[in-house]
């Protein structure tokens, strides 16, 4: 008998542990959220195992099969895991559907193709969307003018914005005009609009806003944040209308603008007016100014709305996290006017103390756009030139996070939404 159990002992050792689960906490005990989204995009596109998303379940989190390479990769990164049995996977599953939680289970089956809009000239300070995706290891390619308007933003089904003035004014950037890192961003939009037969950068911009308009009417995700969000609907509202000073372009901007805006081509905001004073580092009054908003870094935080997981899963998907109240951070546009917000968008995260919204979402068509104020989660007065926020030192940040969860977002098992 003794001559058959060691060979049958060996046998059950090779096997992999029965039906067990590695489940992915993003509560408070989560050494590295943001890697751990890095970690569920990377088994969707390498594996085609499908990760559970457990909205509102100890900080939105994780679940999958218990492989050992996953495991392996989850030590790596130094992400924190439990694995549990497939009985204890089931009870968790049983809390989620439980009507009277407040949490469910969506299914992540297809990683997004991530592109990224951003000139080729992008300083390494520029952007929290790029640093974030380079932190979590999560893949991404980067197009610009010439790509979106060749018609090539269909190959994708994500969009991010880069922190882009789609005014055509350089950002109003007009005090650095003689840094080299700004004339070589000025030759570049200037030899764009050139090589697709447009006189100035502001037509070159507005053609683009157009293209990546139909890119979401026909089911794309897009994500902006701080002033591409709001130069991005002051573009549309002034197609055909002149809003940029002679000092940008040569020639004067029509002194009757205001009264000419098209808020029905608009995502997001209306009944605004655009600032066409080229000496003021503002492009419309959607923008709540440091004056008006009177906060400091000590007392600047916006509170996440608690959504129903079961009735409304997409803003639910797009608000998981540990914390429901985020450190505030200032960008070249920070935060929303409430009185400019149509009233069909979902405001996710706002500082009602202020009256402003800094987390937005809705649908156009059949896409959806993200709106995100401010520059930089993790720094809260960014100056240009300084040095790149060191992720490493803000593994658990709330404030990225929020941008992490529209980039799964597009991988998720389409509900119909009940509300």
């Amino acid at each position: 008998m003794k001559r058959f159990l060691l060979p049958f002992i060996l046998f059950i050792s090779a096997l992999p542990a029965y039906a067990s689960r590695l489940l992915l906490p993003m509560d408070d005990s989560q050494k590295n959220h943001l890697k751990a989204y890095g970690i569920a995009f990377w088994v969707l596109k390498n594996y085609e195992t499908e990760v559970d998303w457990l909205l509102n379940y100890r900080g939105g989190s994780f679940m999958f099969q218990h492989i050992q390479k996953f495991e392996n990769e989850l030590i790596i990164r130094g992400v924190s895991y439990e694995v549990i049995s497939d009985g204890q996977a089931a009870q968790v599953e049983r809390e989620l559907a439980d009507p009277s939680a407040n949490m469910d289970l969506v299914k992540l089956q297809k990683p997004p193709k991530i592109a990224v809009y951003s000139p080729k000239t992008k300083q390494p300070w520029d952007d929290a969307v790029t640093l974030v995706l380079s932190y979590a290891e999560i893949p991404y390619e980067t197009i610009f003018d010439d790509e979106v308007l060749d018609g090539k933003l269909p190959q994708y089904d994500w969009l991010h914005l880069h922190h882009e003035d789609f005014t055509g004014e350089m950002g109003k950037f007009w005090q650095h005009r003689n840094y080299p890192w700004y004339q070589a961003q000025k030759r570049e939009d200037e030899q764009s609009a050139a090589r697709h037969g447009l006189a100035k950068v502001s037509q070159l911009k507005l053609a683009v806003v157009k293209k990546i308009r139909e890119f979401v009417f026909g089911g794309g995700y897009m994500f902006a944040m701080c002033n591409a969000t709001d130069t991005y609907d002051v573009a549309l509202a002034a197609d055909g209308v002149d809003i940029v000073d002679g000092f940008y372009d040569g020639d004067p901007a029509d002194p009757n603008a205001n009264k000419k805006l098209h808020f029905e081509n608009t995502f997001a905001f209306e009944n605004f007016q655009v600032i066409t004073d080229p000496y003021y580092i503002e492009f419309s009054t959607v923008d709540h100014q440091p004056e008006e908003r009177r906060l400091m870094e000590s007392n600047d935080y916006f509170s996440l709305f608690q959504f129903s997981a079961k009735w409304d899963p997409i803003p639910s998907m797009l608000t998981q996290n540990h914390q429901t109240t985020v450190k505030g951070f200032m960008g070249q546009t920070t935060a929303y006017k409430k009185q400019y917000i149509k009233p069909g968008v979902v405001v996710l995260g706002e500082n009602r103390s202020v009256g402003e919204a800094r987390y937005i979402h809705g649908t156009v068509g059949k896409g959806f756009w993200t709106f995100y104020g401010g520059h930089d989660p993790e720094d809260y007065r960014h100056e240009v030139g300084e040095e790149p926020t060191d992720l490493n030192l803000h593994p658990n940040s709330p404030g990225y996070r929020l941008i992490l969860n529209n980039i799964l977002f597009p991988a998720a098992k389409k509900k119909k939404q009940k509300t």
